[in-house]
């Protein structure tokens, strides 16, 4: 059955337009006969290059990357990427310890083993504990730029560099930040994005994959499509080792690729707004010695979702919400032994005790790996809770203004000296 007027009208409603209004733009659609859309992105008339191939086009260009592929998760990308890269049984992936929890479940589900590593004062992967715990089994390094923050990028491509591992950006909440005046994603081997409803740009669902390599590209749109239509000609034999496996299905829809088309037009003004929202709080703050603000590896690049600050221990943290509270700031903590969290590795039970789809315990019992298993446990990385639970979060709006700016660092001020004194 073909999608019609219909089908167009019940997206229309999902944005809430009256009655009135859609009746009339039920009139006007009626006027017009048009054939109806081909929804998926292969085998219509566009030949494979309708929306979501102008999408992918469009979000290469705004990476500077040679190659993007549309998936329909920031979690499919991940995976897409793992398979890019080749990571796979008797391999170590570095993650950090704080990170929504699909990072760290992606290189299981690849039968690889994740060595959980600490974060820093910039809440992304602390360079210095990546170095600490590679061994001769370590294949990549999975970077999060956690909360529009960029991490450390010289750093950790200088270690991978020096032990030659291979770097996956996890960029699901930093689509918009750069480092050293590159885009984030577009440092490491590959970068992982995510569209889903709460990240910067959003199709509803929806990710991509970028890379500059052709191998690695061709690699993960094999798996995004169970090696099928991505090939000049889908039933030819292998031309190059490496080319033909077994794959899944992560393709991307025309319906989620015209959204994600717009939303890629309209990030430079959004994360544009939400700087000068940021800026006009962070320059008016004066915080005491025992507070400080989340640290920037390049202040240039932060794309200004968050406003994070640590207070000097966990309990004062809490007092310094509350007052905030009381005063019309919403912060809120980021860790709490009581309040489970995915995005905080203390609660990766998954991990932790190397739960498994099957009895056979794959990865954590795979004949290929001949390393040592990570001494896996809730108190495993004290930095990262130490960090996290005396961390105080505001989400920036695009929509503040001056003065808005001002009022929020006013109450941020007083509770700071109110508590602190």
């Amino acid at each position: 059955m073909q999608a019609g007027r219909e089908e167009l009208m019940e997206l229309i409603d999902l944005w809430g337009y009256s009655q009135d209004a859609q009746t009339k733009i039920m009139e006007i659609l009626a006027s017009e006969d048009v054939p109806p859309p081909h929804l998926f992105r292969y085998y219509g008339p566009t030949d494979g290059k309708g929306k979501v191939y102008e999408a992918e086009q469009m979000f290469a260009e705004s990476l500077g990357t040679e190659y993007a592929l549309a998936v329909n998760s920031g979690t499919s990308a991940l995976m897409s990427a793992m398979v890019a890269l080749e990571v796979g049984p008797g391999d170590e992936v570095i993650v950090p310890g704080y990170t929504f929890f699909a990072s760290a479940s992606i290189v299981v589900a690849s039968r690889a083993i994740p060595v959980i590593a600490e974060i820093n004062d910039s809440l992304n992967l602390d360079p210095e504990d990546v170095r600490r715990k590679i061994t001769p089994q370590t294949k990549a390094i999975v970077v999060v730029h956690m909360k529009g923050m960029p991490a450390d990028m010289d750093e950790i491509m200088a270690i991978a560099e020096e032990f030659g591992l291979v770097v996956v950006e996890d960029t699901a909440q930093a689509y918009g930040a750069s480092f050293g005046g590159k885009m984030c994603g577009s440092i490491g081997d590959v970068g992982c994005f995510s569209f889903d409803f709460y990240k910067n740009a959003q199709s509803g669902e929806g990710g991509f994959v970028v890379t500059d390599d052709e191998f690695q590209y061709m690699r993960a749109s094999s798996w995004h499509d169970t090696a099928a239509c991505w090939r000049p000609n889908r039933y030819e034999k292998e031309r190059r080792e490496g080319e033909l496996f077994c794959g899944e299905n992560y393709r991307m829809s025309e319906l989620q690729g015209a959204v994600a088309m717009a939303q890629i037009r309209k990030l430079p003004a959004y994360i544009g707004r939400l700087k000068a929202a940021k800026k006009s709080v962070r320059d008016r703050l004066e915080l005491p010695a025992a507070m400080s603000l989340r640290r920037q590896p390049d202040p240039d690049g932060d794309a200004s979702t968050a406003l994070v600050m640590f207070g000097p221990d966990a309990d004062t943290a809490v007092a310094l919400a509350k007052a905030m509270g009381e005063r019309g700031v919403g912060a809120g903590g980021r860790f709490s032994k009581d309040v489970r969290d995915w995005h905080v590795f203390n609660f990766w039970e998954h991990i932790l005790e190397q739960k498994t789809v099957t009895a056979e315990g794959c990865p954590f019992t795979c004949p290929y790996y001949e390393g040592t298993l990570p001494d896996y446990g809730p108190e495993m990385c004290p930095n990262t809770l130490d960090l996290l639970g005396r961390s105080l979060h505001i989400g920036v709006a695009e929509t503040w203004d001056d003065a808005e700016g001002e009022r929020i660092a006013t109450a941020i001020n007083e509770a700071a000296a109110e508590v602190l004194g």
